[in-house]
């Protein structure tokens, strides 16, 4: 799908450009940003959107040639929905002494071969056994034709695999199990108009920085035109893929919440203010912002579907804050 709308009118502010979108990325253009923003709204991306995944494995019984360790390190990779994640308490959050129906979603995962032939076990198999914070959370996301999701393992006759699975919330920082998304694509200055190789390269520059397709977005600079010793990057040509938790709209809306909230933690210091954190470990607001309203004053970011409501289920309205672990991981 194409879409050439801007979501932002204002010459002067931000503006992005949807170019294509469907269930599993989004590719946008960023303009009128600076390189710092664009580059820590990626990194923020990357790494501190929480999300679902199992970290705690009980083996109750485990008669395949797979050792433990190696199948929770498997089962830790598969994609659980993350969909209104933030009903889920982060276990430095709980009351409880491990775990809980408030902290954590609980699968069993049970199979066992009686026949000849070799039996796989795949994500399908792991089933929700008890409370949970909402319907969505930690199901495993299963998108392929044939309704499997990601192979576990494999079961020969006799072979018996007994587990009880506890997935947590938690973020891409502490580990890559909870990243939100499977690659973030972010390019700038596709005909290099700033010269990047002009101290370093190998035979030829312009062999050396091939132009893309971004670069029909941009006009082509005219031969011997003379260098802007000024000139800063301000369009960034972003595409991001997700691993199924969250849709790819609904994390770069997530995004942006945690980079302000990030923000509205460094003016609190800055202003000396009262230390007073809310439940997921973050200082002050940002200036005017209103309690119980999205930053900005209205009720997230624009689609192209309309509202701040994905195409896919959902939306991203979730606080975000320190990790399972220790008192912040920031």
């Amino acid at each position: 799908m194409e879409y050439g709308m801007p979501m932002d009118t204002e010459d002067l502010g931000p503006q992005v450009t949807i170019r294509g979108a469907n269930p599993s990325d989004v590719d946008f253009v960023l303009r009128n940003v600076d390189l710092a923003f664009a580059n820590s709204l990626r990194r923020v991306v990357l790494a501190e959107i929480p999300t679902m995944a199992i970290d705690l494995v009980e083996v109750e019984s485990n008669t395949t040639v797979l050792a433990d360790e190696f199948l929770a390190h498997r089962l830790g990779l598969i994609p659980l929905s993350a969909r209104n994640v933030e009903e889920v308490a982060y276990t430095r959050d709980c009351d409880c002494e491990q775990y809980c129906e408030r902290c954590s979603v609980t699968l069993t995962l049970r199979a066992r071969c009686t026949g000849d032939c070799v039996m796989s076990v795949y994500a399908r198999d792991l089933v929700v056994s008890e409370e949970r914070a909402n319907e969505f959370v930690g199901t495993p996301v299963i998108v392929d034709p044939e309704g499997k999701g990601p192979i576990i393992c494999k079961l020969r006759k006799g072979q018996e695999l007994k587990m009880k699975c506890v997935a947590k919330k938690g973020i891409a920082k502490e580990h890559a199990k909870w990243a939100p998304t499977a690659a973030v694509a972010f390019e700038y200055d596709p005909h290099n108009r700033l010269r990047h190789l002009d101290y370093w390269f190998e035979n030829n520059p312009k062999e050396e920085w091939p132009v893309g397709p971004n670069a029909e977005w941009e006009p082509e600079p005219a031969e011997g035109e003379p260098f802007d010793y000024h000139a800063e990057p301000d369009t960034f040509y972003m595409n991001v893929e997700t691993v199924g938790g969250l849709e790819p709209d609904a994390i770069m809306q997530q995004g942006i919440k945690v980079l302000q909230q990030k923000l509205a933690s460094v003016i609190q210091e800055l202003s000396g203010g009262d230390d007073q954190r809310d439940m997921n470990g973050y200082g002050g607001a940002s200036p005017g912002y209103t309690p119980g309203t999205s930053y900005g004053g209205n009720e997230g970011y624009t689609t192209p579907y309309g509202g701040n409501v994905s195409a896919w289920g959902g939306g991203g309205t979730t606080p975000y804050g320190a990790t399972p672990y220790g008192q912040s991981g920031y």
